[in-house]
């Protein structure tokens, strides 16, 4: 490759796996992580990282420079939870960061950026069975409106000046190397933890809140998939639906029983139902499949197999 790769956010959920599985594939050298401090430090340890605050467009710019860096994958955002409890902090690094990125792309200092989006982007008036890629979007989260109004600014940046920007509406992630960052979905992360410690978990949301859901390793593999497919097979430049299974805190409560009989669950709902009530229960996502060959591979089951495997660890 001519030039490289830079995370932008490295140190959280999806940026840390990303970043591996980056340089597993491009070379330690070629792939650099980058966050606000080396709270991670095992990512800081694992290849070249930099300190660098997504709101400074200065010090991006200057590492773009230094190690002749091509494509930018944003992944600092503030997330679903915490983005209500500090609105306008949402509001200006999730909108900002994505701003310099596209202009660094537009002034072709470089090539290709990636950003995520989200099934945030949804709202109470959108379908809730099998989302479709262009449908009603009314998003009522402050999380869900930066990044219905990034999707807009991905477009309208490729359409006018050309950039290669390419993005995923990720539904809830499940991982077992990084702790939940603050997001709606967490609750199926924090179960699997207090399933294996306390034989118990007390849940957010009611037992029938079927949620889009996905393992991390498919995450990553959908990523690194659109971010390698031929620029015009990329037809969509808002963001792709991304699907993998859907299933409701009660359903993967019985699936850990199969693991560990004596598992209990209990609900006590929070604020965060209100919002998880306002996604969409399943996403339809033909044209990823189908424009770039995107397939997942985990099921409930094959989660919670490898998420109790590894956490036992």
């Amino acid at each position: 490759m001519s030039g490289k790769i830079l995370i932008i956010g490295a140190g959280g959920q999806i940026g840390s796996e990303l970043t591996y599985k980056l340089r597993a594939i491009h070379g330690d050298s070629n792939v650099i992580a980058s966050d606000l401090n080396y709270n991670n430090l095992a990512l800081v340890n694992s290849g070249t990282f930099e300190i660098i605050d997504a709101m400074d467009y200065a010090s991006i710019k200057i590492c773009c420079e230094k190690h002749n860096i091509d494509t930018i994958y944003l992944m600092a955002a503030i997330l679903s939870a915490t983005g209500e409890k500090y609105p306008m902090k949402a509001w200006d690094l999730n909108m900002q960061s994505l701003f310099h990125i596209l202009n660094l792309a537009k002034a072709k200092a470089i090539k290709k950026v990636f950003w995520p989006s989200s099934i945030a982007v949804f709202g109470p008036t959108t379908p809730t069975e099998d989302t479709p890629q262009h449908t009603i979007m009314e998003p009522t989260t402050v999380y869900g409106i930066t990044k219905q109004v990034g999707e807009r600014w991905c477009q309208y940046y490729h359409e006018k000046y050309g950039v290669d920007v390419r993005s995923l509406r990720y539904p809830g992630i499940i991982s077992w190397k990084t702790l939940p960052g603050g997001g709606t979905t967490d609750y199926a992360v924090e179960i699997y933890h207090d399933a294996l410690k306390q034989k118990k978990y007390d849940c957010f949301l009611s037992e029938d809140t079927a949620l889009p859901m996905m393992y991390m390793d498919d995450a990553i593999d959908a990523t690194v998939a659109l971010m390698s497919t031929k620029e015009e097979n990329v037809q969509i430049r808002s963001s792709y639906n991304l699907s993998g299974i859907s299933f409701t805190p009660k359903q993967i409560a019985e699936s850990i029983r199969k693991q560990i009989p004596e598992f209990e669950i209990t609900y006590t709902p929070d604020f965060r139902q209100q919002i998880a009530d306002s996604w969409p229960s399943s996403i339809n996502d033909t044209e990823a499949r189908e424009q770039w060959q995107w397939k997942h591979q985990f099921d409930l089951d094959g989660i919670t197999k490898d998420m109790l495997k590894n956490l036992s660890k």
